[in-house]
């Protein structure tokens, strides 16, 4: 078994409270549903990022590209990481992503 990054890109947010809070509540059930696959909830990112080069140069990180959050989850395989991350709450936004990214373990 191994952890599975899952980089979050929520892509457009809710616009009234009610539909945050609606969008919330799916979180914390999906979060739920997991169950002992959930090694880290992870949290969200603010929008302030940069992206540095090899060469040392700075940039802004492209907007359509702006992670917004990770979970950490364990899973059989990347395959099975995939199905976990196919109901996520971030996937019901327009635009919305998930990046799964399996993590080396070092023997």
């Amino acid at each position: 078994m191994a952890n599975y990054v899952l980089l979050f890109n929520r892509g457009n947010m809710p616009q009234t409270e009610a539909e945050r809070a609606t969008l919330m509540q799916a979180w914390g059930a999906w979060f739920g549903g997991l169950g002992d696959a959930l090694v880290n909830h992870g949290n969200r990112f603010t929008p302030k990022a940069k992206s540095i080069m090899s060469d040392g140069t700075v940039n802004d990180v492209p907007a359509d590209t702006l992670a917004s959050g990770y979970s950490i989850v364990k899973a059989d395989s990347l395959d099975e990481a995939i199905e976990m991350t196919k109901s996520c709450p971030a996937l019901q936004n327009d635009g919305g992503q998930v990046t799964v990214y399996e993590i080396f373990t070092a023997t």
